[in-house]
Protein backbone atom coordinates (compact mmCIF):
# COMPACT_ATOMS: atom_id res chain seq x y z
CA UNK A 1 0.00 0.00 0.00
CA UNK A 2 1.36 3.43 -0.94
CA UNK A 3 1.68 6.36 1.46
CA UNK A 4 -1.32 8.22 -0.02
CA UNK A 5 -3.88 5.44 0.72
CA UNK A 6 -2.47 5.10 4.22
CA UNK A 7 -2.98 8.82 4.84
CA UNK A 8 -6.51 8.66 3.48
CA UNK A 9 -7.30 5.69 5.75
CA UNK A 10 -5.98 7.55 8.79
CA UNK A 11 -8.05 10.61 7.92
CA UNK A 12 -11.19 8.52 7.45
CA UNK A 13 -10.77 7.18 10.99
CA UNK A 14 -9.83 10.47 12.64
CA UNK A 15 -12.24 12.87 10.98
CA UNK A 16 -15.47 11.51 12.50
CA UNK A 17 -14.01 11.90 15.99
CA UNK A 18 -12.82 15.43 15.32
CA UNK A 19 -16.09 16.44 13.71
CA UNK A 20 -18.16 15.04 16.55
CA UNK A 21 -15.99 16.83 19.09
CA UNK A 22 -17.30 20.14 17.70
CA UNK A 23 -20.97 19.38 18.44
CA UNK A 24 -22.14 22.37 20.51
CA UNK A 25 -23.85 22.31 23.86
CA UNK A 26 -27.34 23.81 24.13
CA UNK A 27 -27.53 27.58 23.85
CA UNK A 28 -28.89 29.43 26.86
CA UNK A 29 -32.25 29.87 25.12
CA UNK A 30 -32.38 26.11 24.46
CA UNK A 31 -31.43 25.40 28.08
CA UNK A 32 -34.21 27.69 29.34
CA UNK A 33 -36.84 26.12 27.07
CA UNK A 34 -35.80 22.58 28.03
CA UNK A 35 -35.72 23.50 31.73
CA UNK A 36 -39.28 24.80 31.60
CA UNK A 37 -40.44 21.65 29.81
CA UNK A 38 -38.75 19.40 32.34
CA UNK A 39 -40.09 21.36 35.31
CA UNK A 40 -43.64 21.10 33.98
CA UNK A 41 -43.45 17.31 33.78
CA UNK A 42 -41.34 16.90 36.95
CA UNK A 43 -38.31 15.57 35.09
CA UNK A 44 -34.70 15.47 36.26
CA UNK A 45 -32.95 17.62 37.33
CA UNK A 46 -35.95 19.88 37.95
CA UNK A 47 -38.20 17.35 39.66
CA UNK A 48 -39.89 18.70 42.76
CA UNK A 49 -39.57 22.34 41.68
CA UNK A 50 -42.52 24.68 41.17
CA UNK A 51 -42.55 25.69 37.47
CA UNK A 52 -43.28 29.26 38.60
CA UNK A 53 -40.03 29.34 40.58
CA UNK A 54 -38.21 27.89 37.58
CA UNK A 55 -39.62 30.53 35.26
CA UNK A 56 -38.66 33.28 37.71
CA UNK A 57 -35.07 32.08 37.98
CA UNK A 58 -34.70 31.62 34.23
CA UNK A 59 -36.03 35.13 33.58
CA UNK A 60 -32.94 36.46 35.36
CA UNK A 61 -30.50 34.56 33.13
CA UNK A 62 -29.18 36.02 29.87
CA UNK A 63 -26.03 34.00 29.17
CA UNK A 64 -24.39 30.66 29.89
CA UNK A 65 -22.13 32.29 32.47
CA UNK A 66 -21.91 29.88 35.41
CA UNK A 67 -22.05 32.54 38.11
CA UNK A 68 -25.03 34.22 36.46
CA UNK A 69 -26.84 30.87 36.54
CA UNK A 70 -25.96 30.40 40.20
CA UNK A 71 -27.04 33.91 41.20
CA UNK A 72 -30.43 33.64 39.49
CA UNK A 73 -31.42 30.37 41.15
CA UNK A 74 -29.96 31.44 44.48
CA UNK A 75 -32.01 34.64 44.52
CA UNK A 76 -35.22 32.61 44.29
CA UNK A 77 -33.94 30.06 46.81
CA UNK A 78 -33.11 32.77 49.33
CA UNK A 79 -36.75 33.77 49.60
CA UNK A 80 -37.69 30.28 50.82
CA UNK A 81 -34.62 30.10 53.05
CA UNK A 82 -35.79 33.28 54.77
CA UNK A 83 -39.31 31.90 54.95
CA UNK A 84 -38.02 28.79 56.72
CA UNK A 85 -36.13 30.92 59.22
CA UNK A 86 -39.29 32.87 60.06
CA UNK A 87 -41.55 29.78 60.21
CA UNK A 88 -43.39 29.20 63.48
CA UNK A 89 -44.06 25.49 62.95
CA UNK A 90 -41.81 22.54 62.13
CA UNK A 91 -43.92 21.58 59.11
CA UNK A 92 -43.76 25.08 57.61
CA UNK A 93 -40.00 25.25 58.21
CA UNK A 94 -39.51 21.83 56.61
CA UNK A 95 -41.44 22.79 53.48
CA UNK A 96 -39.57 26.08 53.07
CA UNK A 97 -36.08 24.70 53.68
CA UNK A 98 -36.74 21.75 51.37
CA UNK A 99 -37.77 24.15 48.63
CA UNK A 100 -34.71 26.31 49.27
CA UNK A 101 -32.44 23.27 49.12
CA UNK A 102 -33.82 22.16 45.75
CA UNK A 103 -33.32 25.64 44.27
CA UNK A 104 -29.81 26.09 45.68
CA UNK A 105 -29.02 22.63 44.29
CA UNK A 106 -30.11 23.81 40.81
CA UNK A 107 -27.96 26.91 41.32
CA UNK A 108 -24.83 24.72 41.53
CA UNK A 109 -25.94 22.23 38.85
CA UNK A 110 -24.47 20.18 37.34
CA UNK A 111 -21.32 20.69 39.41
CA UNK A 112 -19.97 23.58 41.52
CA UNK A 113 -17.24 24.61 39.06
CA UNK A 114 -17.27 28.40 39.54
CA UNK A 115 -17.17 30.70 42.58
CA UNK A 116 -20.90 31.38 42.39
CA UNK A 117 -21.77 27.72 42.01
CA UNK A 118 -19.51 26.75 44.91
CA UNK A 119 -21.24 29.33 47.11
CA UNK A 120 -24.63 27.96 46.00
CA UNK A 121 -23.56 24.44 46.89
CA UNK A 122 -22.66 25.53 50.42
CA UNK A 123 -26.06 27.19 50.72
CA UNK A 124 -27.71 23.98 49.51
CA UNK A 125 -25.91 22.01 52.22
CA UNK A 126 -27.04 24.50 54.87
CA UNK A 127 -30.66 24.48 53.70
CA UNK A 128 -30.72 20.68 53.61
CA UNK A 129 -29.22 20.48 57.11
CA UNK A 130 -31.96 22.73 58.46
CA UNK A 131 -34.58 20.71 56.60
CA UNK A 132 -33.00 17.54 58.02
CA UNK A 133 -33.44 18.77 61.58
CA UNK A 134 -37.22 18.70 61.08
CA UNK A 135 -37.31 15.04 60.04
CA UNK A 136 -38.56 12.10 62.06
CA UNK A 137 -36.78 9.69 62.21
CA UNK A 138 -33.89 12.14 62.51
CA UNK A 139 -31.25 12.68 59.85
CA UNK A 140 -27.85 12.07 61.41
CA UNK A 141 -24.73 13.54 59.83
CA UNK A 142 -21.86 11.11 60.33
CA UNK A 143 -18.21 11.88 59.72
CA UNK A 144 -16.02 8.88 59.04
CA UNK A 145 -12.23 9.29 59.31
CA UNK A 146 -10.58 8.45 56.00
CA UNK A 147 -6.94 8.80 54.96
CA UNK A 148 -6.39 11.99 56.94
CA UNK A 149 -9.72 13.45 55.84
CA UNK A 150 -13.40 12.78 56.39
CA UNK A 151 -16.23 11.02 54.60
CA UNK A 152 -19.43 12.97 55.32
CA UNK A 153 -22.60 10.88 55.09
CA UNK A 154 -26.24 10.97 56.15
CA UNK A 155 -27.59 8.13 58.27
CA UNK A 156 -31.30 7.56 58.94
CA UNK A 157 -32.57 4.55 60.80
CA UNK A 158 -36.16 3.58 61.63
CA UNK A 159 -37.59 4.58 64.98
CA UNK A 160 -38.21 2.01 67.71
CA UNK A 161 -36.52 -0.92 65.98
CA UNK A 162 -36.33 -4.14 68.00
CA UNK A 163 -32.72 -4.75 67.03
CA UNK A 164 -30.13 -4.09 64.31
CA UNK A 165 -31.76 -3.07 61.03
CA UNK A 166 -30.89 -3.66 57.37
CA UNK A 167 -29.28 -0.66 55.69
CA UNK A 168 -28.99 0.62 52.13
CA UNK A 169 -25.65 2.20 51.24
CA UNK A 170 -26.81 4.66 48.59
CA UNK A 171 -24.33 6.43 46.30
CA UNK A 172 -25.11 9.57 44.32
CA UNK A 173 -24.30 10.06 40.64
CA UNK A 174 -22.23 12.50 38.64
CA UNK A 175 -24.48 15.49 39.31
CA UNK A 176 -26.86 14.23 41.99
CA UNK A 177 -25.74 14.51 45.60
CA UNK A 178 -26.10 12.52 48.80
CA UNK A 179 -28.95 14.89 49.69
CA UNK A 180 -30.79 13.81 46.52
CA UNK A 181 -30.53 10.08 47.21
CA UNK A 182 -31.24 10.57 50.92
CA UNK A 183 -34.49 12.28 50.00
CA UNK A 184 -35.45 9.33 47.77
CA UNK A 185 -34.65 6.68 50.36
CA UNK A 186 -36.69 8.32 53.09
CA UNK A 187 -39.63 6.18 51.97
CA UNK A 188 -37.91 2.92 52.94
CA UNK A 189 -37.77 3.79 56.66
CA UNK A 190 -41.39 2.75 57.19
CA UNK A 191 -40.38 -0.76 56.07
CA UNK A 192 -37.90 -1.15 58.93
CA UNK A 193 -34.87 -0.44 56.72
CA UNK A 194 -32.39 2.40 57.15
CA UNK A 195 -29.94 4.04 54.77
CA UNK A 196 -26.61 5.78 54.66
CA UNK A 197 -26.16 8.27 51.81
CA UNK A 198 -22.73 9.15 50.44
CA UNK A 199 -21.42 11.41 47.67
CA UNK A 200 -19.59 9.58 44.88
CA UNK A 201 -15.84 10.25 44.43
CA UNK A 202 -15.17 13.66 42.92
CA UNK A 203 -18.62 14.98 43.80
CA UNK A 204 -20.19 16.85 46.70
CA UNK A 205 -18.22 16.46 49.93
CA UNK A 206 -16.34 13.31 48.88
CA UNK A 207 -12.79 13.34 50.26
CA UNK A 208 -11.15 12.19 47.02
CA UNK A 209 -11.52 12.41 43.26
CA UNK A 210 -12.63 9.60 40.97
CA UNK A 211 -9.92 7.09 40.08
CA UNK A 212 -9.60 3.33 39.52
CA UNK A 213 -9.07 2.88 43.29
CA UNK A 214 -11.49 5.48 44.69
CA UNK A 215 -13.97 2.77 45.73
CA UNK A 216 -11.83 2.32 48.83
CA UNK A 217 -13.82 5.16 50.42
CA UNK A 218 -16.92 2.93 50.32
CA UNK A 219 -14.99 0.14 52.01
CA UNK A 220 -14.39 2.62 54.83
CA UNK A 221 -18.14 3.29 54.98
CA UNK A 222 -18.78 -0.47 55.24
CA UNK A 223 -16.21 -0.63 58.05
CA UNK A 224 -18.13 2.13 59.83
CA UNK A 225 -21.46 0.33 59.43
CA UNK A 226 -19.96 -2.91 60.75
CA UNK A 227 -19.09 -1.12 63.99
CA UNK A 228 -22.57 0.36 64.48
CA UNK A 229 -24.64 -1.86 66.80
CA UNK A 230 -27.87 -0.46 65.34
CA UNK A 231 -26.98 -1.83 61.88
CA UNK A 232 -27.48 -5.43 60.75
CA UNK A 233 -24.17 -5.81 58.97
CA UNK A 234 -25.31 -9.06 57.33
CA UNK A 235 -28.02 -7.17 55.46
CA UNK A 236 -26.36 -4.24 53.75
CA UNK A 237 -27.35 -3.50 50.15
CA UNK A 238 -25.45 -1.04 47.97
CA UNK A 239 -27.45 1.11 45.56
CA UNK A 240 -25.99 3.46 42.97
CA UNK A 241 -27.49 5.73 40.36
CA UNK A 242 -25.69 6.49 37.06
CA UNK A 243 -22.00 7.07 37.93
CA UNK A 244 -22.94 5.92 41.42
CA UNK A 245 -24.11 2.74 39.71
CA UNK A 246 -20.56 2.25 38.48
CA UNK A 247 -19.29 2.25 42.04
CA UNK A 248 -22.12 -0.06 43.16
CA UNK A 249 -21.33 -2.51 40.35
CA UNK A 250 -17.67 -2.53 41.33
CA UNK A 251 -18.48 -3.01 45.02
CA UNK A 252 -20.77 -5.93 44.12
CA UNK A 253 -17.54 -7.65 43.06
CA UNK A 254 -14.84 -6.28 45.36
CA UNK A 255 -17.01 -6.18 48.52
CA UNK A 256 -19.14 -9.20 47.67
CA UNK A 257 -18.56 -10.84 51.07
CA UNK A 258 -19.97 -7.85 52.95
CA UNK A 259 -22.99 -7.10 50.77
CA UNK A 260 -26.37 -8.79 50.64
CA UNK A 261 -27.00 -7.36 47.16
CA UNK A 262 -26.54 -4.45 44.79
CA UNK A 263 -28.81 -2.18 42.78
CA UNK A 264 -27.07 -0.61 39.78
CA UNK A 265 -29.04 1.91 37.76
CA UNK A 266 -27.58 2.72 34.32
CA UNK A 267 -24.02 1.94 35.42
CA UNK A 268 -21.11 2.88 33.14
CA UNK A 269 -19.08 -0.29 32.68
CA UNK A 270 -16.75 -0.21 29.69
CA UNK A 271 -17.70 1.55 26.46
CA UNK A 272 -18.59 4.79 28.27
CA UNK A 273 -14.93 5.16 29.17
CA UNK A 274 -13.65 4.94 25.60
CA UNK A 275 -12.41 8.00 23.74
CA UNK A 276 -14.85 7.32 20.91
CA UNK A 277 -17.87 7.36 23.25
CA UNK A 278 -16.59 10.50 24.96
CA UNK A 279 -16.29 12.39 21.69
CA UNK A 280 -19.31 10.93 19.90
CA UNK A 281 -21.87 10.67 22.70
CA UNK A 282 -20.82 12.55 25.84
CA UNK A 283 -19.87 15.84 24.21
CA UNK A 284 -22.99 17.82 23.40
CA UNK A 285 -25.31 15.13 24.81
CA UNK A 286 -28.90 16.40 24.58
CA UNK A 287 -30.47 13.87 26.94
CA UNK A 288 -28.44 15.65 29.63
CA UNK A 289 -29.65 19.20 30.28
CA UNK A 290 -26.23 20.74 29.66
CA UNK A 291 -22.48 20.36 30.28
CA UNK A 292 -22.15 16.59 30.68
CA UNK A 293 -18.49 16.64 29.60
CA UNK A 294 -17.56 19.55 31.92
CA UNK A 295 -19.23 17.64 34.76
CA UNK A 296 -16.98 14.66 34.04
CA UNK A 297 -13.93 16.93 33.95
CA UNK A 298 -14.70 18.13 37.45
CA UNK A 299 -14.61 14.69 39.12
CA UNK A 300 -11.17 13.56 37.96
CA UNK A 301 -7.77 14.86 39.04
CA UNK A 302 -5.34 15.72 36.27
CA UNK A 303 -7.96 16.01 33.54
CA UNK A 304 -8.52 19.72 32.87
CA UNK A 305 -9.24 19.21 29.15
CA UNK A 306 -11.22 16.79 27.00
CA UNK A 307 -7.99 15.33 25.63
CA UNK A 308 -6.79 14.71 29.20
CA UNK A 309 -10.13 13.10 30.04
CA UNK A 310 -9.85 10.87 26.96
CA UNK A 311 -6.53 9.58 28.28
CA UNK A 312 -7.85 9.17 31.85
CA UNK A 313 -11.19 7.41 31.33
CA UNK A 314 -10.11 4.03 29.84
CA UNK A 315 -8.48 2.98 33.12
CA UNK A 316 -11.92 3.16 34.79
CA UNK A 317 -13.35 0.33 32.67
CA UNK A 318 -14.40 -2.67 34.77
CA UNK A 319 -13.50 -4.89 31.82
CA UNK A 320 -10.00 -3.41 31.61
CA UNK A 321 -9.61 -4.02 35.35
CA UNK A 322 -10.39 -7.70 34.86
CA UNK A 323 -13.29 -7.58 37.30
CA UNK A 324 -16.18 -8.71 35.13
CA UNK A 325 -15.36 -12.40 35.27
CA UNK A 326 -15.25 -12.52 39.05
CA UNK A 327 -18.04 -13.63 41.45
CA UNK A 328 -20.63 -11.03 42.41
CA UNK A 329 -23.34 -10.49 44.96
CA UNK A 330 -26.99 -10.74 43.77
CA UNK A 331 -27.73 -7.73 41.59
CA UNK A 332 -30.63 -5.76 40.14
CA UNK A 333 -29.68 -3.95 36.94
CA UNK A 334 -31.96 -1.08 35.87
CA UNK A 335 -31.53 0.60 32.50
CA UNK A 336 -33.13 2.03 29.37
CA UNK A 337 -32.48 0.86 25.83
CA UNK A 338 -32.60 4.44 24.50
CA UNK A 339 -30.06 5.74 27.02
CA UNK A 340 -27.54 7.99 25.22
CA UNK A 341 -25.34 8.54 28.29
CA UNK A 342 -24.66 4.85 29.05
CA UNK A 343 -25.00 2.50 26.06
CA UNK A 344 -27.07 -0.66 26.37
CA UNK A 345 -23.92 -2.56 25.35
CA UNK A 346 -22.44 -1.74 28.77
CA UNK A 347 -25.54 -3.11 30.48
CA UNK A 348 -25.47 -6.30 28.43
CA UNK A 349 -21.79 -6.79 29.23
CA UNK A 350 -22.50 -6.51 32.95
CA UNK A 351 -25.46 -8.89 32.74
CA UNK A 352 -23.32 -11.55 31.07
CA UNK A 353 -20.59 -11.36 33.71
CA UNK A 354 -20.14 -12.87 37.17
CA UNK A 355 -21.26 -16.16 38.63
CA UNK A 356 -24.86 -15.70 39.88
CA UNK A 357 -28.08 -14.92 37.99
CA UNK A 358 -28.90 -11.22 37.91
CA UNK A 359 -32.30 -9.62 37.77
CA UNK A 360 -32.81 -6.92 35.18
CA UNK A 361 -35.44 -4.25 34.59
CA UNK A 362 -34.75 -2.91 31.12
CA UNK A 363 -37.17 -0.37 29.67
CA UNK A 364 -37.19 -0.63 25.85
CA UNK A 365 -38.57 2.90 25.65
CA UNK A 366 -36.50 4.28 28.50
CA UNK A 367 -33.57 6.64 28.42
CA UNK A 368 -30.97 7.17 31.13
CA UNK A 369 -31.88 5.33 34.35
CA UNK A 370 -34.69 3.66 32.40
CA UNK A 371 -36.80 6.82 32.70
CA UNK A 372 -39.50 8.08 30.36
CA UNK A 373 -41.00 11.60 30.19
CA UNK A 374 -44.21 10.17 31.63
CA UNK A 375 -45.18 6.81 33.07
CA UNK A 376 -41.90 5.22 34.11
CA UNK A 377 -40.46 8.37 35.68
CA UNK A 378 -37.63 8.39 38.23
CA UNK A 379 -39.99 8.23 41.25
CA UNK A 380 -42.05 5.43 39.67
CA UNK A 381 -39.00 3.29 38.94
CA UNK A 382 -37.67 3.86 42.43
CA UNK A 383 -40.85 3.05 44.32
CA UNK A 384 -42.19 0.29 42.06
CA UNK A 385 -39.00 -1.48 40.97
CA UNK A 386 -35.97 -0.70 43.15
CA UNK A 387 -37.43 -0.56 46.67
CA UNK A 388 -39.58 -3.72 46.22
CA UNK A 389 -36.54 -5.65 44.99
CA UNK A 390 -34.49 -4.54 48.01
CA UNK A 391 -37.26 -5.44 50.45
CA UNK A 392 -37.75 -8.83 48.81
CA UNK A 393 -34.02 -9.60 49.00
CA UNK A 394 -33.96 -8.66 52.70
CA UNK A 395 -37.00 -10.81 53.43
CA UNK A 396 -35.59 -13.79 51.55
CA UNK A 397 -32.36 -13.53 53.55
CA UNK A 398 -34.36 -14.09 56.75
CA UNK A 399 -35.70 -17.43 55.55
Amino acid sequence: MTLRPLLLLALSVALPLCARAQVPERTIDEIKAESIARAERGAYPLGGLDPKDVAEALSLIRTRDRDEWAQAWSSVAQRYDDEGTRATSASAAAAAFKRAWRLFYLAQWPVPNSPGKRAAYERALDAYARYGRTLDPPLETVRIPFEGGTITAYLRLPNASAGPVPVILTISGLDSRKETVAESYGQILSQGVGFIAVDGPGTGQAPLKASPTADRMFSAVLDHLAQNPRVDRSRVIVSGVSFGGYWAAKLAITERARLLGAVVQSPPVDEVFSERFLRESTLGNREYLFDLAPAFLSVFDGAPTIDDLARTLPAMSLRQMGLLGRPTTPMLVVAGVKDTQVPIADIELLLRSGDVPKEAWINPRGGHLGREPRGWTDPAIFSKVIVPWELRLIEQSRH
